[in-house]
């Protein structure tokens, strides 16, 4: 269909080049994705050679310009070959390098958009499951099944399965305390050696591991204020609804011990039974630990989050007796030093925010950069696996952050996280 402007009988604004007409002075605009350039940004007037001969790596039939916002007109086009062809010239190296890390960085974007892409997937199937649990339980289950054999098979599709911290969604309903429980517990399963017939218990009783506060009333577990003895007692009643609930639904024994003892500490200070470390189950710990941790950084008052970092540092320090050691020095590896949503400064004093952390490789994370020169939704992403020179010199607080730093690197009043599926895989 023609533009209003076309349709009037007025000359169309933008017009299109080939790659050899481009020259300093141009102002272009790239119709591509921004993980499929490695320009600041989509629209701005070419300033040197080096983004000319970068322009022209992308391989692109044409190139939209804007006659404009130009200082000049484009070159002429190309004559039609006249003389016999001469041999290529040698490609320039830094075109070259520049086009590798060009393929690289819109690799790592493609990858985080997939991951983004599955989260919400099996947010909206956990949401579903928390609306059917009342009305066709049996059915609920089946659909957790699923979830869980989903991430099980990218758990251990394969080695190096990344931890993404997923930005750009908010985190509003309970139902992502679920799914975040279930992701960090399979990851720490996968740590410590679990073979699929245990990581598939341990998911499915971390999925399920709340279902019992269906039976504790709304103003209970939405106060932010200080529950009253009363109410708390009320609310620790959960892990006892939860473990009826499993038994009218015929659940294995590892995925009831898990709903009804997600609560207790190795120490005996826990509920519902005030249980020791030899008394708990194996898998219930760690839920347990997952569960610790997802309550530290996503707290019903925003205002007493911790900072991935700070809830690791806190579950070690201070709160060590309650977990079993192993476990919770398996879960601190997995993490990483720099867990997903942790807000870091590079050597070279740039901020940055931890999108994704491989195990194998837990001082070199991925990374989105604070860069005010590159607007927020064409944000840098990093792998620093990839990038030898730079490193991450510290963690830090969102207080000790600029606010227009805060704004761009949107860490979000909720973490939410999600396994990256293997590559090749669908």
């Amino acid at each position: 269909m023609a533009s209003r402007h076309q349709s009037l009988g007025m000359p169309s604004r933008h017009h299109y080049i080939q790659p050899e007409q481009l020259c300093i002075g141009l102002y272009i605009q790239l119709e591509l994705g921004w993980w499929e350039h490695d320009f600041a940004f989509s629209n701005f007037k070419i300033k040197d050679d080096a983004q000319v001969r970068a322009l022209q790596a992308l391989g692109l039939n044409r190139l939209r310009y804007d006659p404009a916002r130009s200082d000049c007109e484009p070159l002429p086009p190309p004559a039609e070959a006249e003389s016999p062809p001469q041999a290529p010239l040698a490609e320039d190296p830094e075109t070259k390098a520049r086009q590798v890390r060009s393929e690289k960085l819109r690799q790592l974007r493609q990858r985080v958009a997939e991951v983004d892409r599955r989260f919400i997937q099996a947010s909206q199937q956990v949401k579903t499951l928390n609306q059917t649990l009342r009305s066709r339980p049996e059915e609920a289950v089946k659909q957790a099944g699923a979830i869980v054999v989903e991430l099980v098979d990218t758990l251990l599709g394969g080695p190096g399965a990344v931890l993404h911290s997923i930005t750009g969604k908010s985190a509003e309903d309970s139902y992502f305390h679920a799914l975040n429980v279930t992701v960090l517990a399979l990851l720490l399963g996968r740590q410590l050696g679990l073979d699929a017939e245990d990581c598939h218990s341990l998911g499915l009783g971390g999925l399920l591991h709340d279902i019992g506060k269906m039976e504790v009333p709304t103003k209970v577990l939405l106060k932010s204020e200080p529950l009253t003895k009363p109410e708390l007692q009320f609310l620790q009643l959960h892990t006892d609804f939860g473990l009826k609930m499993g038994q009218r639904l015929m659940l294995d024994d590892e995925v009831l011990r898990i709903i009804h003892e997600h609560h207790e500490h190795c120490d005996g200070s826990g509920y519902p039974r005030g249980l020791k470390e030899a008394g708990i189950g194996r898998l219930s710990k760690l839920v347990a630990i997952a569960n610790q941790f997802d309550n530290l950084c996503n707290p019903l008052d925003p205002r007493t989050a911790l900072s991935p970092h700070e809830a690791l540092a806190l579950m070690f320090k201070q709160q060590r007796q309650r977990f079993d050691e192993v476990a919770l020095k398996a879960f601190i590896r997995a993490m990483g030093v720099y867990p997903p949503g942790s807000l870091v400064q590079l050597d070279d004093d740039r901020f940055a925010l931890v999108l994704g952390v491989n195990p194998s490789q837990p001082l070199k994370p991925t990374l989105v950069v604070h860069d005010p020169e590159i607007p927020k939704q064409e944000a840098l992403i990093l792998d620093l696996e990839q990038e030898p020179r730079l490193s991450i010199a510290r963690s830090l607080r969102p207080s000790l952050l600029p606010l227009e730093v805060l704004e761009y690197l949107s860490p979000r009043r909720q973490l939410t996280y999600y396994i990256e599926p293997q590559p090749g895989r669908s």
